[in-house]
């Protein structure tokens, strides 16, 4: 007589068991998609406060200020132009360069961030912040 009932617990393994058959095995699970984390500093401090440090201003973004920052290519001296005809050197304010090459120039106006773009026998040609400029080669 206690064969003949099922009980509730086995009437539920047995539910489970039979949904858990082929179709479950056949299933593709979807290609999951990753999240991608936005974080944004604010502005000002209405947009946003570090959690922990509420009144520290160090993730407030300040805007930043373009500035004009005029070159004064004229403070660059061709100080000699030697070598090969395929392999030509110039020096530009005591520094080296060879075509293609770029570096940081000191001049009496700071630093000046060029590049080599042709080397001739009296001139060369050099690009700053995407002007061309022609440097003749004066001999001291």
């Amino acid at each position: 007589m206690i064969a003949n009932k099922i009980s509730p617990y086995m009437a539920l393994v047995l539910t489970l068991v039979s949904a858990t058959g082929s179709d479950a095995d056949n299933a593709v699970p979807p290609n999951p998609v990753p999240v991608q984390s936005v974080f944004t500093l604010p502005a000002t401090t209405k947009d946003g406060r570090d959690p922990f440090f509420p009144e520290s201003t160090r993730l407030i973004v300040a805007p930043v200020a373009t500035t004009n920052h005029t070159v004064e290519i004229s403070s660059v001296k061709v100080r000699g132009i030697f070598g090969a005809p395929g392999q030509m050197l110039a020096i530009l304010n005591n520094h080296t360069f060879a075509v293609g090459e770029e570096g940081d120039v000191l001049s009496s106006s700071g630093r000046i961030h060029l590049r080599c773009l042709e080397i001739h026998d009296s001139y060369v040609v050099v690009a700053v912040s995407g002007q061309l400029h022609r440097i003749n080669y004066v001999s001291e």
